[in-house]
């Protein structure tokens, strides 16, 4: 194992720190462990509150989007790991400036259960608390069964949406109904070429030969559709697109959020060589991309490889999308 650490033990904690101490002006460590991290300048009186939690080791998933016009705070667990559920308890009081707190995450099992538990002592404690999961990976259920897929890069739009109808002033419902909106708008698949080694573990998360590469693979190592011999850029992202665009009503006139993401390995340059066939392909079917992302927005620690999110636009989701947000890992004027 080659990594830059001190002890696998602090990995988490000390990245914490480190984060920090970069940016002080946004974000404060929070929580009896630490493992809270919040908006610097505290919790926005009158403004709905959203916080989300999950594992280290995808940033900037999922605490690097805390921050003005989108999340208030972020339960942090270790590496692959769902927060506890007292983290998640102390993300929402920090997050609650009186008008109540949306649970804003991807779909995975133990952040479901804990999530859930937060949720019922909140209440408990007279808190307003909503619940929205994101569920955007194709490749981990058929479209049948889409309330079992997991949560992916999907989250970033879904935060970014959220955030920016918090801002302006939205309420609870208000608030849950556009993250819904664009979590059941977005659809990922990604494709892994290499894989990731857990610092606690010292050894790779899962095993692929060099001349292999495994298409549709989860974040943490999860099976894909097929794994196989490598293929040009094109037909991978045509492949993506295939499966992407048979779900999605995209033609003539539509206008669609992208996002062509690095899963931590891959350089900007190969993520353009994708983003171009993406953009023929859309002008091809008459539809406009709308502040097309590419580069490191949701990764899986050193993993080469990359996904494309896609989410059709009405209005208001291209409103919400092109509205003002601030943090240390995305700005959008």
């Amino acid at each position: 194992m080659k990594k830059i650490l001190n002890r696998p033990d602090a990995y988490v904690d000390e990245m914490l720190d480190g984060l920090c101490a970069a940016h002080p002006e946004a974000f404060k460590r929070l929580g009896d462990d630490g493992r809270v991290l919040a908006r610097a300048d505290g919790a926005v009186p009158g403004k709905v509150g959203i916080v989300t939690g999950g594992g280290s080791g995808h940033l900037p998933v999922f605490l690097g989007y805390v921050g003005d016009g989108l999340l208030d705070a972020c339960a942090v667990g270790n590496v692959f790991a769902g927060p506890r559920v007292d983290d998640c308890q102390a993300a929402a009081r920090a997050a609650d400036g009186g008008a109540g707190v949306l649970q804003l995450y991807g779909n995975y099992g133990g952040d479901r259960m804990n999530f859930d538990m937060a949720q019922e002592f909140l209440q408990i404690d007279g808190l307003r608390v909503e619940s929205v999961r994101v569920a955007d990976d194709v490749a981990s259920a058929p479209p049948s069964e889409k309330a079992k897929r997991r949560g992916v890069a999907g989250m970033v739009f879904a935060f970014k949406v959220a955030g920016a109808r918090a801002a302006e002033g939205g309420t609870l419902a208000e608030v849950t109904a556009a993250a819904r909106l664009a979590a059941d708008a977005c659809r990922t698949i990604g494709v892994a070429l290499t894989p990731c080694v857990v610092p606690e573990s010292g050894k790779s998360s899962f095993s692929i030969a060099d001349d292999k590469i495994e298409f549709g693979m989860g974040i943490h190592g999860e099976p894909g559709i097929w794994r196989g011999p490598m293929k040009s850029a094109d037909a991978l992202a045509q492949e993506m697109l295939d499966h992407l665009l048979s779900e999605l009503d995209i033609g003539r006139g539509s206008r669609v959020a992208v996002l062509v993401n690095s899963l931590g390995a891959t350089p900007h340059e190969e993520l353009y060589i994708l983003y171009r066939h993406v953009a023929k392909v859309l002008a091809a079917r008459g539809a406009t991309p709308v502040m097309p992302l590419v580069g490191r927005y949701a990764t899986s620690m050193e993993m080469a490889g990359a996904s494309l999110t896609l989410m059709p636009l009405d209005g208001e989701l291209e409103r919400l999308l092109k509205a003002p947000a601030d943090c240390p890992f995305w700005s959008v004027r």
